[in-house]
């Protein structure tokens, strides 16, 4: 199988543009015109909205692991790296898939990394003894970013991406190396103020979410396979082929 190089026209497809637009508003509106210039306690809105792990755990704000993924920092930079990789990453996704079953695959991958972060946080404040992670706010559409990214670099994995704009890596690799960083900054520390671990959270979701729905088809097909009574199949995947003043953390 050829690879191929990440086209340099990319469609703006329907589930991209919704989530583009819904984010932008957001962040300008809520956060920006109402939170910052008008009331100017633009903390609060995140503590309501973004993701705070003492405030799911304990008072069961369970709404926060879905609303934190369309707050965002107010630097301007946080939230439009976010949209221009979703919109480099997600629209051939939304393309091959359809966009139901894109959006129910980004919302997994975000759901999942709020938990997965509320979850390893937890943990880690029961073990330590210090709960000082808890109280601050996680905001951004990273973990569902990631996810995308994750499924991208599967489902098109021998295409070139050219890294910086300089560097060409498979899209497997460049996700391969992604994932090592984070882990890397994880461990050492060395990325105060970023929620790398939703980051990863989003990753390990997306994973989960393509490896159960995998299965569910191989399973789907050999039942067909059976009651036809014809051999047994296998199911291969061609990936190039298919024409189908804020809170600390965020992320």
């Amino acid at each position: 199988m050829r690879g191929q190089v990440m086209g340099s026209r990319i469609p703006f497809t329907g589930a991209i543009k919704a989530l583009v637009i819904a984010n932008l508003s957001i962040w300008l509106v809520v956060q920006v015109i109402i939170g910052k210039l008008i009331l100017g306690q633009g903390f609060l809105i995140t503590q309501y909205l973004g993701l705070v792990p003492q405030l799911i755990i304990n008072k069961f704000f369970v709404w926060q692991v879905f609303t934190y993924q369309f707050l965002h920092s107010l630097d301007p930079i946080h939230i439009l790296f976010n949209m221009l990789i979703l919109w480099m990453f997600g629209a051939e996704l939304e393309q091959m898939w359809g966009t139901k079953r894109f959006l129910k695959y980004y919302f997994f991958c975000g759901v999942g990394a709020g938990l997965i972060y509320v979850l390893v946080y937890g943990v880690y404040a029961l073990i330590s003894g210090s709960g000082s992670f808890l109280s601050v706010p996680v905001v951004g559409a990273s973990g569902a970013v990631f996810g995308v990214m994750l499924a991208y670099g599967i489902l098109f994995s021998e295409r070139t991406i050219y890294f910086m704009m300089l560097f060409p890596l498979k899209a497997k690799h460049f996700v391969m190396i992604i994932a090592l960083v984070e882990l890397l900054w994880i461990l050492t520390g060395t990325q105060a103020g970023v929620a790398n671990v939703a980051h990863l959270g989003g990753f390990f979701a997306g994973f989960v979410f393509l490896t159960f729905t995998a299965k569910k088809k191989i399973k789907s097909k050999s039942k067909k396979s059976a009651r036809k009574g014809g051999p047994d199949l296998k199911l291969v995947v061609d990936n190039e082929k298919s024409d189908d003043d804020g809170p600390r953390y965020w992320n």
